[in-house]
C-alpha cells in the first residue's frame, strides 16, 4: 500500500514537473529566437533556418548576408555567455549534460539554483548570437536544476530526487524535440554505458515527457521536427549489406567526435587566460568558418530539412559534414554554453548524404539513418536513438533499418574501443558503466558494510548513517573512528596475498574490511589474494598506513573520476 501511495505521488510530480519544464523550455525557444532575429537577423542579415517554428515565426534567410557583423556578434555573443557562466554557476560550462550525469552519481541529482537562469540565458545568447550548438543539452540541465528545486520544496528523500531529477530531464527533451518516448528513454541511458532502469522509473519518466509533450502541442500546435518528404524505401539485402559498411564507418566517425571534442576541451583548459573569454577564442573559428559557410551557424535544422529533402549537393554535403564539426566543437569545446545533440544530428545526415551520393542510394533514406547512428554512437544511447529519429520524423517505415543501423554501430563501436583503448570513447565522459560506479549508489552500500562492523569501529548506525564518507571514495581522506584507529580506502598497486588471523583478513598489520573488484563488493573471506587494481577498505593506525605505501594508494581511481571533473572546472575558474 505504501508503494502504491509512493508511485502515485510521483505521477502527480510528473504532472506538475511536465508542465513546469515545458513553460520553461517554450521561454527558452522564444528568448533565443528574439535574440537570433535582433541580433543576427537584424545585424548581420541572416536568421538560421530553423524547422522549430513553436510560435508559427517564420525563420528565412536575408538577400544580404554580412559575414563581418556575423563575425563581431558571434564573439559578442561568446563573450556575454563566459561572463555570464563563469561569474555565477561555472558547471554550466559546455554543453551540460555532463554537470547533470556528475551530480547524479555524486549527490543524487543536487545542481544549484542558480544554474536554471544561468544555463537558460547563456545558452540562448551563445546559440541565439550564432554558436554552433544545439537546445537539448542546455535544456537537459536546467531542467534537472528545476526537478531538483521541486524535490527541496516537496522535502523529497534522496532516491525520490533522483527519480524528479530524471523525470525533468525527460519532460524537458520532450518539450524541445517533439519526442516524449525517445526522451523519456534518453534521460535514464545516458546515465550509464550499460542500461539501468526498472519498469516504474521509466513509466513515470514517460509520463513527464508525455505532459511536456502534450501541452505545448494544445498551446502552440502539433508539429514534427522534420518532414519527411513522399516517399517508398526499398530497402533490399543488397543495401542491408551496404547499411554494416554504414555502420561501421559511423562508428569510427563517432570515436573520432568524442576524441576531438575532449582533446579540444583540454586544449581550452590548458590556455593560460581567465576561462570567461575562452569561448570568445571559439567563436573567432567559427566566425571564420561562417564567412563562407552560415550553414554552421545555430542549430541547423533547417539545413538538415534541406538534406532530407535531398536538395544539397555532394559537395556542399561533404563540406557542411567537416565545417560542422569544426564549428560545434569549437563553440562548446571552448566553454560556450550550448549542446551535442543538434551538432551531432547534423552531422550524421551530413555523413549519410555524402555515403548515399557516393554510392548512388537513396539520400533521404541515409541522412535520416546517419542522424540514429551519430546520435547512438556518440552519446552511446542505443534505444533513445532509435526512438527519437523515427518519433522526429513521424515516419515509423524507418524502424527496422534504424534499428539495425544502430545495432551495428554500436558493436563496432564497442570492438573499436576494446582493440584501440580510446581515451574518451562517448561526448559524455561522466558516464559510468552502470550503478555499481556510481559513488552515491555505492556511498549507501558502504555503509551497510560498517553497520556490519560497528562493533568493531564502535560506530552505532545513527553516527554511519550521518557520516560523510563520499570524501573517503574520492579523495582518500581517512576517517577517524572513536578506537582512535582509521578508515582508509584506495587501490593495490600490485597482486598481494592477505594473510589470516583470528578469522580476519590483513594486509601485513592492516585489517581488510571489504575489496571492490569490477563494480562488486567482496567480503575478505571469499579470497586469499587482492590483484593489482583493487580497491580496498581497510582498518588501522595511523603509522600502520607507511607500512604498505609501496603497494597502496589511498585514492580510489574508479570513484575518484567525477571528483576530478569537477577539480578541473574549480581550477579553471580559479585561475
Amino acid at each position: 500500500m505504501h508503494e502504491i501511495k509512493r508511485n502515485f505521488k510521483l505521477f502527480l510530480d510528473a504532472l506538475l514537473i511536465g508542465l513546469i519544464t515545458s513553460m520553461c523550455a517554450e521561454i527558452f525557444l522564444l528568448l533565443l529566437d528574439f535574440i537570433s532575429k535582433y541580433t543576427l537577423g537584424l545585424y548581420a542579415g541572416y536568421v538560421p533556418l530553423d524547422v522549430i517554428d513553436i510560435v508559427k515565426l517564420k525563420f528565412h534567410i536575408f538577400d544580404s548576408y554580412h559575414p563581418f557583423y556575423a563575425f563581431l556578434i558571434l564573439i559578442g555573443g561568446a563573450l556575454v555567455s563566459g561572463f555570464l557562466v563563469y561569474t555565477f554557476a561555472p558547471e554550466a560550462e559546455g554543453h551540460g549534460l555532463d554537470t547533470l550525469i556528475r551530480a547524479f552519481h555524486r549527490t543524487g541529482g543536487y545542481i544549484r539554483p542558480i544554474v536554471v537562469p544561468v544555463k537558460i540565458l547563456a545558452s540562448a545568447i551563445t546559440i541565439g548570437t550564432g554558436g554552433s550548438a544545439g537546445r537539448a543539452g542546455p535544456t537537459s540541465l536546467f531542467s534537472a536544476g528545476l526537478g531538483n528545486l521541486y524535490a527541496r520544496l516537496r522535502n523529497a528523500p534522496y532516491d525520490e530526487r533522483e527519480m524528479l531529477v530524471l523525470l525533468s530531464v525527460g519532460a524537458g527533451l520532450s518539450a524541445v524535440s517533439q519526442s516524449p518516448l525517445g526522451s523519456a528513454f534518453f534521460a535514464m541511458e545516458v546515465l550509464y554505458l550499460e542500461s539501468e532502469f526498472g519498469i516504474v522509473q521509466l513509466m513515470i519518466v514517460l509520463f513527464g515527457a508525455l505532459i511536456a509533450y502534450i501541452i505545448p502541442g494544445f498551446l502552440f500546435g502539433w508539429h514534427s521536427i522534420f518532414i519527411i518528404p513522399p516517399h517508398k524505401f526499398n530497402i533490399t539485402f543488397g543495401i542491408y549489406l551496404l547499411l554494416i559498411l554504414f555502420s561501421f564507418f559511423a562508428a569510427v566517425l563517432s570515436i573520432f567526435i568524442a576524441n576531438f571534442y575532449y582533446y579540444t576541451r583540454d586544449f581550452f583548459r590548458a590556455i593560460p587566460i581567465k576561462p570567461h573569454f575562452k569561448p570568445a577564442l571559439g567563436a573567432i573559428v567559427v566566425g571564420l568558418i561562417a564567412i563562407w559557410y552560415p550553414q554552421v551557424l545555430g542549430g541547423g535544422y533547417g539545413w538538415m530539412q534541406e538534406a532530407i529533402n535531398a536538395s544539397l549537393t555532394f559537395k556542399i554535403m561533404l563540406i557542411l559534414l567537416f565545417a560542422k564539426l569544426v564549428a560545434f566543437v569549437f563553440t562548446v569545446a571552448s566553454g560556450g554554453s550550448g549542446g551535442t545533440f543538434a551538432p551531432t544530428l547534423f552531422i550524421g545526415i551530413m555523413f549519410g548524404g555524402v555515403f548515399a551520393y557516393l554510392l548512388h542510394l537513396n539520400v533521404t533514406l541515409f541522412v535520416l539513418l546517419g542522424m540514429a547512428a551519430l546520435f547512438a554512437g556518440t552519446a552511446r544511447t542505443p534505444l533513445a536513438a532509435i526512438i527519437i529519429i523515427t518519433e522526429m520524423a513521424k515516419d515509423y517505415s524507418l524502424l527496422v533499418p534504424t534499428m539495425f543501423v544502430v545495432f551495428f554501430t554500436c558493436c563496432f563501436h564497442n570492438i573499436l574501443v576494446k582493440l584501440f583503448k580510446f581515451k574518451y570513447i562517448t561526448l559524455y565522459e561522466s558516464q559510468l558503466i552502470n550503478k555499481n560506479y556510481s559513488p552515491y549508489v555505492q556511498i549507501e552500500k558502504l555503509k551497510e558494510i560498517l553497520i556490519c562492523y560497528m562493533d568493531l569501529i564502535k560506530l552505532s548506525p545513527k553516527k554511519i548513517r550521518n557520516q560523510e564518507f563520499l570524501e573517503l571514495l574520492e579523495s582518500g581522506i581517512p576517517i577517524k573512528l572513536p578506537t582512535g584507529e582509521y578508515l582508509y580506502f584506495g587501490e593495490i598497486l600490485k597482486n598481494t596475498k592477505l594473510k589470516e588471523i583470528n578469522n580476519a583478513k590483513y594486509i601485513k598489520n592492516l585489517r581488510v574490511l571489504y575489496i571492490f573488484r569490477n563494480g562488486e563488493w567482496l567480503h575478505p573471506k571469499e579470497i586469499n589474494e587482492i590483484y593489482k587494481g583493487d580497491e580496498v577498505l581497510l582498518l588501522a593506525k595511523k603509522e600502520d598506513i607507511q607500512h604498505i605505501k609501496e603497494i597502496f594508494v589511498p585514492v580510489s581511481q574508479i570513484f575518484s573520476r567525477l571528483k576530478k571533473q569537477e577539480k578541473a572546472i574549480e581550477e579553471l575558474v580559479n585561475k
